[in-house]
């Protein structure tokens, strides 16, 4: 009996470590993300103001705003399409980075990625209103939050839904790039419906795999491996929450 105590009581102590970790790598993952996205919306916010003007230039975007020389060589020229597919091409090359630099500088590049993401997104304050924007973060972060919550409280194993919602993004990463030539309002409206459905899914389902991921390598205590993952989970919640985002905001957003 005593032996038997002995055994559970060290296997208790180490379930309660492991679950004290566990918040611990959520608590920075959940803020690793929270700062890539201050920085996007800052990128964003700061490159609108520097891109638009009140003072009457040869580039009018509508009454009383002007592109300015900076927004007309972004908005208006081919680098337009360097700064559209930048973030994509640079979180392609995330895994790389992963493997080859230390966490910090790991976590350097997904904050520069934001910025850069902040960049891309920056026409989205000449396109809707700004409240209709704001509204629409609202929006997503509470819906965000409600699925990543059950994603990390659920018993159910939704491991499974990982292969098909990775061929849904691939499938609508096609899609809106056939779009950008068609310029078809139906196809808009239905990639928009099905994108919410999909990264609906996926922020629960990547917030399950951060977890079981954790404990599943909470015995080896890895630092360098625990800072690395929760930087790569902060980038794929990162990901979910922005594109949940912009699709929310095709139907939510009111065009100026």
């Amino acid at each position: 009996m005593a032996d038997y105590r002995t055994v559970h009581a060290g296997a208790g102590a180490r379930s309660a470590e492991v679950d004290a970790g566990l918040r611990t790598h959520m608590n920075k993952v959940y803020g690793t993300m929270s700062v890539g996205l201050l920085v996007t919306a800052l990128a964003a916010w700061a490159l609108s103001n520097l891109a638009v003007s009140a003072t009457p230039t040869e580039y009018m975007v509508k009454d009383g705003e002007y592109l300015t020389s900076l927004g007309y060589a972004l908005y208006a020229t081919p680098l337009k399409w360097v700064v559209m597919f930048a973030p994509l091409a640079m979180v392609f090359g995330f895994g790389a980075v992963v493997s080859r630099l230390s966490a910090a500088a790991t976590q350097t590049y997904f904050y520069a990625y934001a910025a850069l993401m902040g960049l891309s997104l920056s026409s989205i304050f000449l396109v809707f209103t700004g409240a209709s924007i704001a509204q629409t973060f609202l929006v997503t972060s509470a819906a965000f939050a409600g699925l990543s919550l059950w994603g990390y409280t659920t018993k159910k194993d939704i491991s499974a839904w990982g292969s098909f919602l990775i061929m849904g993004v691939i499938g609508l990463l096609i899609a809106s790039v056939v779009n950008i030539f068609l310029k078809s309002s139906g196809l808009e409206f239905a990639i928009s419906g099905i994108g919410v459905l999909i990264f609906a899914g996926l922020t629960a389902y990547d917030t399950q795999k951060i977890k079981t991921d954790y404990i599943a390598h909470a015995h080896a205590m890895d630092g360098e491996w625990l800072a690395k993952s929760a930087i790569m989970g902060a980038l794929n919640l990162y990901l979910d929450f922005i594109n949940l985002f912009m699709f929310l905001l095709q139907f939510l957003g009111n065009r100026d």
